[in-house]
């Protein structure tokens, strides 16, 4: 019996061994993963994409037209020729008799420019109230 014990405990001995790692004494070990640092950066707006709207007060260069000479003409191709500039801009002219009567001017065609408040070649505005000093056609400027 003592044969089969002592064949038994080699055994054992042999078993420890390998599970041990064939004399190692350590199991493998793993290198540690890299470590990757990412900075986010504050995200910057596209120029192209800000815009800045004009002051409300001061007209856009789109709503500026140069002012025509319309003394000579008749009432109606006056205000004819200030819509055909600002393209329907000022649609509205106001008129005034200048013969010392105070007559209405109800048909523009009977009626010659002889003034105006905002001077040929002087800025047009959409705000711009355009006035006409006026006479019948028959009659003389003062």
């Amino acid at each position: 019996m003592r044969v089969v014990a002592g064949l038994v405990s080699a055994g054992a001995c042999a078993v420890l061994v390998l599970a041990s790692g064939c004399g190692t004494g350590s199991a493998p070990r793993e290198e540690p993963a890299a470590t990757v640092t990412v900075e986010k950066t504050p995200d910057t707006p596209d120029p192209s994409a800000i815009t800045q709207e004009p002051p409300a007060a001061a007209p856009r260069p789109a709503d500026q037209w140069v002012m025509p000479n319309l003394v000579g003409t008749t009432l109606q191709a006056a205000q004819d020729q200030v819509q055909a500039v600002t393209a329907g801009g000022v649609y509205f002219t106001g008129s005034h008799d200048l013969g010392g009567q105070d007559r209405s001017q109800v048909l523009d065609r009977n009626w010659q420019v002889c003034t105006q408040n905002i001077a040929a070649g002087a800025a047009l505005t959409a705000e711009s109230r355009v006035d006409l000093g006026v006479v019948k056609l028959e009659e003389t400027c003062p």
